[in-house]
């Protein structure tokens, strides 16, 4: 059987015999970890490798650790970090703390088996952005955002960990929780192009993406871009990005219908990779049904985005902590929620 085209998420903190057999049978891409499925260190590698076993291969292990409020792995075990956007206001080398901080986070993530990170963020802040989004992001100009998303993703696979750059084609000028309710966007396109769709254009060439549930009814007023074929055509050509086109988890409010209605729709539309993430068992059988096989298309993009995948190189962990904390005013490396 071909590698199925989702990505999934264990319900806890060690995979259950149910779910064993299922991966087995659904052979899912990869899988993604959330604050429930960790523990210790120890607890994270046993997780991560029973997970690679199930399926009898080096799947890829997904994980949304930004630093600030999102992130899942945190204290006593793991260090914490500011909002990216504070330390990026903060920082008297904002470029050179964003490489330290995610270099760091990289070396964590290694250690325990995960290999994918959910980041870099190429959304732009704006006077609206909502804010569950907006002290993630990285600043509120085009050069800028580029310049930390690049550096960022750099970072990530010196420590041997596959970057996401989202969220594709831009979230930065939605003023509702995606989690909760729909986005829609009424600018015109000559705007987005001009702006939102800039930073992405300019990192088309990292090899993996997640989408954005958010509508442009400028382009498509009928579907947010996750589920139309119209955006994904545009994420294809007019920004050009080449890579593994992951969707935002569907299990997402913004998002209508069943999650097999929504996992159909955004393969229907141009996803490789359906992403679900609340591990419940029931929708993770119809999402691994409806995602179905992975095409011969999404094959390929996978199979190359592994390719990026690196052994990390060697670091010193205190002393780049030491150089973060000294870029930071005094005692404000270490952020909170």
């Amino acid at each position: 059987m071909g590698q199925g085209a989702a990505i999934l998420g264990p319900e806890g903190r060690q995979i259950t015999d149910w779910e064993r057999g299922f991966f087995r049978d659904a052979n899912p891409w990869g899988f993604i970890l959330f604050a429930r499925n960790i523990d210790t260190p120890g607890q994270l590698r046993r997780l991560t490798s029973d997970l690679r076993e199930a399926v009898g291969r080096e799947a890829p292990i997904l994980i949304d650790q930004e630093g600030g409020r999102v992130q899942r792995m945190r204290a006593p075990h793991w260090r914490e970090y500011l909002p990216a956007l504070d330390q990026m206001a903060l920082a008297r080398d904002p470029i050179r703390a964003q490489w330290l901080r995610n270099r760091l986070i990289a070396a964590e993530l290694h250690a325990v088996g995960i290999d994918v990170n959910c980041a870099p963020l190429a959304d732009l802040d704006e006077p609206q952005t909502h804010p569950v989004l907006k002290n993630r992001l990285y600043g509120n100009d085009i050069d800028t955002v580029v310049q930390a998303a690049r550096t960022c993703a750099e970072a990530f696979l010196a420590g041997g960990v596959l970057p996401v750059l989202k969220h594709i084609p831009g979230y930065g000028r939605a003023s509702v929780d995606s989690h909760k309710d729909l986005p829609v966007v009424d600018e015109p396109r000559s705007d987005l192009d001009a702006r939102d769709f800039a930073p992405f254009k300019a990192l088309n060439d990292l090899p993996m993406g997640m989408t954005a549930h958010i509508v442009f009814t400028d382009i498509d007023p009928t579907a947010p871009a996750t589920t139309s074929k119209i955006m994904m055509d545009l994420i294809r050509s007019d920004i050009g990005f080449g890579g593994l086109i992951m969707t935002d988890d569907v299990s997402m409010e913004a998002l209508r219908g069943s999650v097999a209605d929504r996992s159909t729709a955004a393969i229907a539309a141009g996803c490789d990779v359906i992403l679900h993430c609340n591990g419940k068992p029931d929708e993770m059988e119809a999402v691994a049904i409806a995602a179905g096989p992975m095409t011969p298309a999404a094959q390929s993009r996978a199979d190359a985005a592994l390719t990026w995948r690196k052994p990390p190189t060697p670091v010193d962990f205190d002393a780049l902590w030491a150089d973060l904390e000294a870029l930071l005013p005094q005692a404000q490396a270490q952020g909170t929620a």
